[in-house]
C-alpha cells in the first residue's frame, strides 16, 4: 500500500471527504486527490496530513506501525477559518466564500461544521471583548437572550458583533461598553442572526 492509499484509507476511517481534509491541512482539493490517486507520489503537506488524520507522518509514508499505537495531534475536526466581517455576512451562502487559503484555528469546544472565527474590530464590547481577539462563531448554535452574537444588518455590507437582548417579545443587539453611543439596535425585520459565539480566545 502506497501513501496515497493509506491518506484515502485513513481518511475515510475517520468520516471525512476530500473537501473536508483538504480545507482542515490547507491545500487544493485537486492535489488532495492526485496524491490519493498515486499521481503525485509525495507531498510537502505530510506533517499536517498525519495531524488531521490522528496518526504519525511514518505511518503514511511507510506504514510503519499500528494506527492505534500512533501518537495522536489534536483532534482538527473542529479546525476554523478565519474570514473577513464582509465574508461572514455572506456565510449564509457558504458557497461564495473561498476558505482553502485562510488561517485556521482550533476551537477547543464542540461545534458544527460550518462554524469560523473572526477577529474582533474595535472597542465597542469592551471591555468583555478587545480589539483583535478571536471569537468563534457557530451559525448553527442556537441564539438566546444573552447570548453574544454575529449578525448582518440589510443595510450594512459587513456583519457586526454585538450582544442579543431579548425582553417583551423585542429583540435589540447591545454593545458590551457603556460608552458606545449606539448602545442598543432594535431588530425589526432588518436584521439576519449569522451565528453565536461558542469560544474567545487571544492571537499572540
Amino acid at each position: 500500500m502506497n501513501i496515497g492509499k493509506r491518506i484515502k484509507e485513513r481518511r475515510k476511517e475517520l468520516g471525512l471527504t476530500q473537501v473536508k481534509l483538504s480545507e482542515m491541512v490547507g491545500m487544493a482539493q485537486q492535489s488532495l486527490q492526485r496524491v490519493e490517486s498515486g499521481a503525485a507520489k509525495s507531498t510537502r503537506k505530510i506533517n499536517e496530513l498525519a495531524e488531521a488524520l490522528q496518526c504519525t507522518p511514518e505511518f503514511l509514508q511507510f506504514g510503519v506501525g499500528e494506527v492505534d499505537n500512533a501518537t495522536r495531534g489534536p483532534d482538527l475536526k473542529n479546525k476554523l477559518p478565519l474570514i473577513s466581517w464582509v465574508q461572514a455576512g455572506a456565510w449564509s451562502d457558504i458557497q461564495e466564500v473561498s476558505v482553502l487559503e485562510a488561517d485556521h484555528f482550533l476551537c477547543p469546544v464542540n461545534c458544527s461544521d460550518k462554524s469560523f472565527v473572526l477577529r474582533v474590530q474595535g472597542v465597542s464590547m469592551e471591555p468583555k471583548f478587545f480589539d483583535g481577539d478571536l471569537i468563534f462563531v457557530d451559525p448553527e448554535a442556537e441564539c438566546l437572550h444573552g447570548s453574544y452574537v454575529v449578525a448582518r444588518l440589510d443595510d450594512e455590507n459587513q456583519a457586526t458583533f454585538k450582544q442579543l437582548i431579548i425582553e417583551g417579545g423585542q429583540k435589540f443587539l447591545k454593545a458590551a461598553n457603556p460608552n458606545w453611543p449606539e448602545q442598543l439596535i432594535p431588530i425589526n425585520g432588518n436584521c439576519t442572526l449569522v451565528g453565536r459565539v461558542v469560544f474567545t480566545g487571544k492571537s499572540l
